[in-house]
């Protein structure tokens, strides 16, 4: 699908005759030679597009042009230079008249402060949009409701803005957007008037929204965290340009500059980091048709311990052990042999580094990861999940050690360990027989 919204070359000067200031930028003039002449250059340059369906981050510092540029989105503010598409719709080329047309059918505004009319209800506040555009009492009023229902405030839809505190008149703000029907949804530093924990319970309720509803969101902010909580992507603004565009991982992994660089150096990345950004692919998966034999020449080929079974449908069903598919070909058995002892520990892609340190800790099974319909993705062995905290920069704060559960080391080789051919055939290990009765009884 073509993207939602598309920015080409943007640029927005302000002063006297400000397309001069374009083509000095052009040939390389700096931000800082263009106020000699008596011109600011808010926004330099910018490129990017929004797919449906995604939230899209613009964060920055203050100055750094972000609320120009979403203004510039939503039509407020012309475009000194360059092309901003709604969908198919040019808005750098129309008429006031027209943009104030798009804005009414496509684009809903969420503010930092509220904006709320004080000498109306919630309700009435929820439905001013649909006000404005015509729509009869009967059919705004019911709209107006069902938005504030999503946004946790049912019943309050008679109350005064000044009776609610300020996440709720927040909360009123939001319904009001989703209210309008728009497809669009921009959101400026709208929640950085909050409490931590309020502002936390907004940023969950728009994820959740936002995967209910499929709204495009252009959400600005100067709180990096807050980008790295909510948003698929995240463009990186300084002084004007867009100086980076990315997944949350791809900037702490692969940071453009040394400015972003320094500017992601305190981020708890293990709350950032996903499952899916640190699994890799096991060499091997068994359908769950298949037999132990099968099994058995797998473990043997890819001389790896352990083997996840997948259905029909993607979904994970068990992971065998070695020792297990071992005993169970001898036995001359035709069903594959998944242990009653080891547990396989299922994730969602998208849980954080953070939680999946005490998870790993109870268990030998490699984390199995699953996408939001329960889909296979891929593994996190115990020792990728090492490698991963060992590499989270400063100010992650101490990350719980990945330990195997309370007793005394097993004595011998490693029972994690890949383990030969003839070893195999002989079935369990002593020390592998141990470690899997001693985690057995932890639990």
């Amino acid at each position: 699908m073509p993207p939602v919204i598309t920015a080409e070359g943007l640029y927005k000067v302000f002063g006297r005759r400000p397309t001069r200031g374009v083509e000095a930028l052009r040939t390389g003039r700096t931000r800082d030679e263009l106020r000699e002449d008596g011109l600011t250059a808010a926004v330099i340059d910018a490129s990017f597009s929004v797919d449906p369906g995604e939230i899209f981050v613009v964060m920055g510092l203050s100055g750094s042009g972000k609320s120009t540029l979403i203004r510039m989105v939503n039509g407020l503010l012309p475009a000194t230079s360059g092309t901003l598409r709604i969908g198919d719709e040019v808005l750098s080329e129309m008429s006031p008249a027209k943009i104030r047309d798009v804005r009414r059918r496509r684009i809903s505004m969420v503010f930092q402060h509220f904006a709320l009319l004080p000498h109306r209800t919630v309700g009435e506040n929820a439905a001013y949009g649909l006000e404005v555009s015509g729509m009869n009492r009967a059919d705004r009023e019911k709209k107006a409701t069902e938005a504030l229902e999503m946004v946790g405030l049912k019943g309050w839809g008679g109350y005064r803005p000044d009776n609610l505190s300020g996440g709720m008149q927040q909360r009123v703000g939001l319904a009001r957007a989703l209210a309008a029907g728009t497809d669009v949804l921009l959101m400026d530093e709208a929640f950085s008037a909050l409490d931590p924990l309020i502002r936390r319970d907004m940023q969950d309720q728009l994820v959740d929204l936002q995967q209910r509803l499929d709204k495009t969101v252009l959400f600005i902010t100067h709180d990096l965290n807050e980008a790295m909580r909510i948003g698929d992507r995240i463009a990186m603004m300084r002084d004007g340009r867009i100086v980076q565009v990315g997944t949350s991982d791809e900037i702490l992994n692969e940071p453009a500059n040394d400015y972003v660089a320094r500017f992601i150096q305190d981020v708890d990345r293990s709350r950032v980091l996903t499952a899916s950004g640190i699994m890799e692919q096991p060499p091997q998966t068994l359908g769950s048709a298949q037999g132990p034999r099968t099994a058995h020449k797998l473990l043997r080929e890819t001389q790896n311990p352990w083997l996840v079974v997948l259905g029909r449908d993607r979904k994970p069903v068990g992971v065998l052990w070695e020792d297990d598919v071992a005993a169970a070909v001898r036995a001359g058995g035709d069903d594959l042999p998944f242990s009653t002892r080891l547990e396989m520990p299922v994730v969602a892609h998208d849980t954080p580094l953070a939680d999946l340190f005490a998870l790993s800790a109870q268990h030998l099974t490699p984390l199995v990861v699953v996408d939001d319909d329960g889909r296979f993705q891929g593994v996190i062995p115990r020792v990728t999940l090492l490698t991963a905290a060992g590499t989270l920069g400063n100010g992650t704060g101490e990350i719980p050690a990945v330990a195997p559960p309370d007793g005394p080391e097993p004595d011998g080789p490693d029972p994690g360990a890949a383990r030969t051919d003839d070893q195999i055939a002989e079935g369990p290990s002593d020390a592998a027989t141990d470690t899997r009765q001693h985690g057995e009884e932890t639990r």
